[in-house]
């Protein structure tokens, strides 16, 4: 029999004296002689206890290697030596009978499963199916499981229904690479994996679906970073008809705070209604879109008072201050943070402190001393109170202070209130941007939202003044999710897209499903996506969303414990019609 009557993280001292079966990996073995030794066994439940009390049983354990798949049979007795912090430790098992399950080959693993963490990360994934033995690890994997199954219960209560979109589809200007698949039976064409299933949930809207959801798989072929995994990622895709923005935000602020605070390393979570902060606001205020609320610093415009006052870099700039009070830290700390803001946001930043006797030291304060008086009163300074500046274009001075911002929020404890979790709405994005390698006009965002003002907008205002309804949801500084209220008329789409240099054909061309649907009358509808492996990963308090993800890629987009990507033969690719070339040098 291979079966068990227990798990490892099962018997209690109710259960001495019962003749047991429990199963698991060999985890380590404390001899103490040749006949007494303490052998721990760990399944995915957790460990107990085994004591061999005979020089028979001792060496049939000899015989094994650590992490090698036993089976232990025996009889529960109580410890003596209780060990308090285990959920067995009143218990041991001393066993009558041990069976070797799965032999483990190797003499020597590539690191120690408790501590596997400490390892190399392309280790831990090549070896991940070891390093998830670690319970340390799995618990991230196990937190993963039971939030997800949160979400589903609560989107379900909210009478929404989980549908599944298809993953082979067309390619669709979603603002990143896709992953392209070539079809077959198609010489020269190609499905797409899936950026997000966008098109398909809304024209699941048009075929009368009123509330849907899934945890949904996308695929985007981008960098990582450490808040974002190459490759694949799941998101809550909802979708809403008759909806507006406030029905998504109404649903979100129900769902998504009692997660938190069930199941997150801080247990407070904002209560609706969520801070709701437009686009701009939350540049001026915060240097970015995505503002981390647990700290309370704002950015201040000291151009006005502290441009043209001899200090070279700030000649004809854009000037920005944060001013902190309580913070104390020495030259060394300050040096390394004006470091650390330039390599985050590639501009640099520039500081000064008034003294206990209201006078200007340190970093740029000579340039300021003249013009002391109104610096002071512009800014509302007092004695104690260190200065953050940055300057530059109005886009670098915000930038450099966002980053500013959240260092000096990290390194000061009164201005950040770091056990919580604060989320916040931006709302009112412009539909349109100027693009940053194109130089041409673009969708800002999501190109099927609905501009505010609808047509009349796009018909009589300038496309960079015009708004649209789209909103991002912003927790402790990180986006977990962008959202719109859709653009589900025709003409509106079409007129959209002309803006952008795109013709009634060009949509019809590129949306053909969508397009067609709408025409025969689509209702007014808005969704969202939240990303479930950075709430999972804000919820466990990890720093780096591969913890949270079971078979995660490494930085370069590569399986390396599959070896993926991975060279296919000639014949595979004759198949799909693709030959490779290689390119001359």
């Amino acid at each position: 029999m291979q079966g068990r009557t227990h798990n490892c993280g099962q018997l209690r001292i109710e259960d001495a004296g019962k003749q047991v079966r429990i199963v698991g990996w060999y985890e380590n073995m404390r001899k103490v002689s040749k006949n007494l030794g303490f052998l721990i066994l760990r399944d995915f439940y957790g460990i107990t206890q085994v004591v061999v009390e005979t020089e028979e049983m001792m060496e049939i354990v000899d015989g094994f290697n650590y992490e090698s798949t036993i089976a232990i049979e025996g009889e529960v007795r109580e410890r003596s030596n209780k060990a308090k912090d285990l959920a067995t430790g009143d218990i041991e098992v001393v066993p009558t009978k041990i069976e070797l399950l799965g032999k483990c080959r190797y003499n020597e693993l590539p690191f120690q499963i408790n501590h596997s963490k400490e390892a190399d990360e392309n280790t831990r994934l090549k070896y991940r199916y070891l390093d998830l033995r670690n319970p340390a690890v799995m618990s991230k994997i196990k937190l993963r499981s039971a939030i997800v199954n949160e979400l589903r219960k609560s989107m379900n209560e909210h009478d929404f229904m989980e549908i599944t979109t298809p993953i082979l589809t067309c390619s669709s200007p979603e603002g990143a690479r896709d992953y392209l698949v070539p079809a077959r039976k198609h010489p020269g064409k190609f499905y797409a994996l899936p950026q997000a299933p966008q098109q398909f949930k809304q024209l699941l809207m048009a075929s009368g679906v009123d509330r849907y959801f899934q945890i949904a798989p996308c695929f985007r072929d981008e960098d990582a970073r450490a808040d974002r995994s190459p490759g694949e990622f799941y998101q809550l895709d909802m979708e809403m008809s008759f909806a507006s923005q406030e029905d998504v935000f109404e649903i979100i602020e129900d769902v998504l705070p009692p997660v938190f605070a069930k199941y997150g390393v801080y247990n407070t979570a904002s209560k609706a209604p969520f801070a709701r902060i437009s686009y701009l606001e939350s540049l001026e205020k915060y240097g970015t879109d995505k503002p981390d609320l647990r700290i309370d610093l704002t950015i201040t415009d000291a151009t006005a008072v502290m441009a043209n006052n001899g200090f070279p870099p700030f000649e004809n700039a854009d000037v920005r201050a944060i001013v902190v009070d309580g913070f104390e830290a020495t030259r060394k700390v300050i040096d390394a943070m004006c470091a650390e803001v330039e390599v985050q946001s590639g501009y640099k930043g520039y500081w000064f402190r008034i003294d206990e006797n209201g006078e200007f030291v340190g970093g740029i304060s000579k340039f300021l001393k003249e013009n002391g008086d109104a610096v002071k009163s512009a800014l509302g300074l007092k004695n104690g109170d260190f200065v953050a500046v940055t300057a530059g274009t109005k886009a670098q001075a915000l930038k450099a202070a966002g980053v500013y911002r959240k260092l000096i929020g990290a390194a000061c404890p009164k201005h950040m209130n770091k056990e919580c979790y604060e989320f916040c709405w931006i709302v009112d994005f412009p539909m349109y941007e100027i693009g940053e390698e194109s130089g041409e006009l673009e969708f800002c965002h999501n190109p099927f939202s609905m501009p505010q003002g609808g047509m009349e907008a796009l018909e009589t205002m300038e496309p960079l003044d015009i708004l649209a309804y789209q909103y991002d949801l912003v927790c402790n500084g990180i986006e977990l999710s962008s959202g719109a209220v859709r653009n589900h008329d025709p003409e509106i789409m079409v007129k959209a897209f002309n803006i952008v240099g795109l013709g009634e054909d060009d949509v019809k061309a590129k949306f053909p499903a969508m397009y067609n649907a709408f025409c025969y009358g689509a209702p007014p509808h808005a969704g969202i996506a939240p990303g479930v492996d950075r709430m999972i990963m804000l919820i466990s308090g990890e720093e780096s969303i591969r913890e949270i993800i079971p078979f995660p890629m490494n930085k370069n987009a590569q399986d390396i414990m599959m070896g993926a990507p991975s060279e296919v033969n000639k014949s595979q690719l004759d198949d799909v019609h693709i030959a490779i070339v290689n390119e001359e040098k």
